[in-house]
């Protein structure tokens, strides 16, 4: 009995433990350990900055999800997709009329964490937004 007890402990630990909250208001099996995100903030729209991320998405890798979220009063939308095998997520969110914030996090195939793509990505938004 005590083993069987044990064992859904350690099986819920497990599931408890490998699963981390992704910035599109979702989870990813993954664990959670270490910085996995990065915000830029931008004087443009909403509308201009989720463009430039998509097309930094499409430049880069795939684009496995588009969504919106209104969480209240400020719009947010996100894209979820791939790069060089890394699971990427994007989330711009009007802070203002004219201000956006750019939120990246990039997790690899094995739950790990991928801090220079994720400012790679970020980095080329900004750079896009500059054309």
């Amino acid at each position: 009995m005590k083993t069987k007890i044990f064992a859904a402990l350690l099986g819920t630990l497990i599931i408890a433990v490998g699963c981390v909250h992704t910035v599109n208001d979702r989870h990813a099996a993954a664990w959670p350990v270490g910085k996995d995100k990065l915000e830029g903030r931008y004087e443009r729209p909403l509308d201009q900055v989720y463009a430039a991320s998509v097309e930094v998405m499409k430049r880069n890798g795939t684009i496995a999800r588009e969504s919106i979220i209104n969480p209240g009063t400020n719009q947010v939308k996100t894209i979820e997709g791939k790069v060089n095998e890394r699971r990427v997520w994007v989330r711009v969110e009007a802070v203002d009329p004219k201000v956006s914030a750019v939120t990246v996090q990039a997790r690899t195939s094995g739950g790990g964490t991928d801090l220079p793509l994720t400012h790679e990505i970020e980095k080329q938004i900004a750079l896009e937004l500059v054309k």
